[in-house]
């Protein structure tokens, strides 16, 4: 992670093109590939980052609008597939594939030619394979888990759902629904899989307390739920995050954590504020005498069902970034590159902030606990409750702000993607990060980062 910025400056790139002339969602680009998709009215429009114009779309799946849309990770590189999740209802899984190039890793190049070819017709490129249903309204969120294994869908109806890819191979698209989560007392707007870390041993890998299947929800109702499996496909809410004065928009772990520490949470709400959550794990003697206690080896496996929802995690708001919005913060992103978050909503304005990554000397002169310096300059908060108004934290300072980003529009969303384009410098491409905006007036803008 690189030092703290100053300053940052945002500068327009080129649009993608075309302009898709109706409000547009979400912009998600590929794990690694040099693809964006975007959610617009009734279908998906995929972008070639290379080229910044359209590679192929969904079209003719749903009878209302497609709100969002994840890409399954850990695909050969000659094969797409993509969920969306529509206000009809249902979520699609969709796939795309080019045979002609299966032994050709370079889709970067493939993308481009396909994108330029005049007599292929992308819309047939794509194929709607299967649809999953169940849920009784909208669908807002939909998210893969970081192996492909699961994907989560929420909705207006106040659920979670949670489905199991139970197919033998990777092209057999068999789902079915392993826990349907009611919990929440408002819309659910937003699910986020915690991403997998390096961390090993006890808390690492699948079977521990704090393994990886991890998943945060969050709502109308205020709050963020995190959601853990317990064994034998069984699903429990482990922490309620509450402390945010309005919907909260939407939620994201920490993609690249510091260190052996849990990831983050990033929360956002149509109270103008992000919040940082961390997670307050037990030290190893402890968790070592509850699992002795109950005769478990690992994980919660030996405690009785009945006492599994006794077993909550402490999380704490550790940070509030500095106020930067005027109205509902609606999109907020965490780059894994450098640390910095941006932002953005109904006022139209990008805000970028950096986190002080250096560690402050003590009144001995000695380096103070950094996790002593994460709390410095904010109000006690314990088990996510805060005051009405929270103190902004010390160690977060706005390096950049963008007025009027998408003119007098709204910005629907905001995300981290790398740069491909001819623009970027040959040897930073793929490598050099770049801000991309989607909003009301149904254009996707790119943002050169510039850093001083």
């Amino acid at each position: 992670m690189s030092s703290t910025p100053e300053s940052v400056k945002l500068v327009p790139l080129p649009p993608f093109k075309p302009d898709l002339y109706q409000r547009a969602w979400q912009s998600i680009p590929h794990p690694t590939l040099p693809l964006l998709a975007t959610a617009h009215q009734k279908s998906v429009t995929v972008f070639s980052l290379t080229t910044l114009s359209a590679h192929s779309a969904l079209t003719n799946g749903h009878d209302r609008s497609v709100r969002s849309t994840t890409w399954k990770p850990n695909l050969a590189p000659h094969k797409l597939c993509l969920v969306t999740g529509s206000f009809d209802s249902t979520a699609g899984l969709w796939r795309w594939t080019d045979d002609e190039n299966n032994h050709n890793s370079n889709l970067e190049v493939e993308v481009t030619n396909s994108s330029d070819n005049d007599e292929k017709d992308d819309e047939k490129d794509w194929e709607l394979i299967i649809i999953l249903d169940g849920q009784d309204s909208e669908i807002k969120s939909v998210a893969f888990s970081p192996t492909g294994q699961f994907l989560a869908t929420c909705s207006r109806d106040k659920s979670v759902w949670i489905w199991e890819d139970v197919g033998a191979r990777e092209d057999d698209d068999e789902w079915e629904t392993v826990a349907v989560l009611s919990e929440h007392e408002g819309d659910v707007k937003a699910v986020a899989w915690c991403p997998e870390t390096n961390r090993v041993g006890r808390r690492g890998g699948g079977g521990g307390r704090y393994g990886s299947d991890v998943l945060a929800s969050a709502s109308y109702d205020d709050t963020v739920r995190v959601w853990r499996e317990e064994g034998e496909q069984e699903w429990v809410c482990v922490a309620v995050l509450e402390g945010h004065g309005g919907t909260v928009w939407g939620v994201q772990w920490e993609p690249k954590p510091r260190g052996t520490a849990f990831p983050r949470l990033m929360t956002w709400s149509a109270d103008k504020t992000i919040r940082i959550w961390t997670l307050k794990e037990e030290d190893e003697e402890e968790e070592e005498r509850t699992q002795h206690a109950w005769g478990g080896g690992g994980g919660l496996g030996g405690i009785p069902n009945t006492m599994r929802r006794s077993l909550k995690e402490e999380w704490e708001c550790t940070a509030v970034l500095p106020q930067a919005h005027t109205r509902d913060i609606y999109s907020a992103t965490w780059s894994p590159e450098t640390g910095m978050v941006a932002s953005t909503g109904s006022d139209g304005v990008i805000a970028v902030y950096a986190e002080s990554t250096t560690s402050e000397a003590g009144p001995n002169g000695t380096v103070e606990d950094e996790a002593a310096a994460e709390l410095d300059g904010d109000v006690p908060m314990t088990n996510g409750h805060a005051e009405e108004k929270p103190q902004e934290s010390k160690k977060w300072k706005v390096v950049s702000t963008t007025s009027a980003a998408h003119g007098p529009y709204e910005v629907n969303h905001i995300t981290w993607c790398k740069r491909y384009d001819q623009g970027c410098p040959p040897e930073r491409r793929g490598i050099e990060e770049m801000l991309v905006t989607t909003g009301d007036d149904g254009i996707v803008r790119p943002w050169q980062v510039i850093q001083s």
